[in-house]
């Protein structure tokens, strides 16, 4: 049986879905590829550049993490929720550090 879902959680699946069905139809690495460009990116461009990177992984590990939290059980929430949490941590250290 399916839990019923809340109107934000139907809207964002909406209009997430095309953007989805893009990522499915692309090949297999254009996810994991556009993922390490933007770690790269953080972690070694100047900071100008690197801390919107690293939000923007967040945002996107984010939102894949919102589209998959049905399906999700325990461990693996955890595990996502502590990647973005240390992402965001990674920004705010580049910040802080100039």
């Amino acid at each position: 049986m399916s839990t019923p879902s809340s109107p934000l959680r139907q809207r964002i699946t909406k209009v997430s879905y095309p953007y989805v069905a893009k990522l499915h139809a692309a090949p297999k690495l254009t996810l994991p590829g556009i993922t390490l460009v933007l770690a790269l990116a953080g972690v070694f461009a100047p900071v100008v550049v690197g801390v919107p990177a690293l939000v923007l992984l967040a945002l996107l590990l984010g939102w894949l993490a919102f589209l998959s939290w049905p399906a999700v059980t325990g461990g693996p929430k955890f595990l996502r929720i502590f990647s973005i949490l240390l992402i965001l941590l990674f920004a705010v250290s580049r910040i802080a550090n100039g």
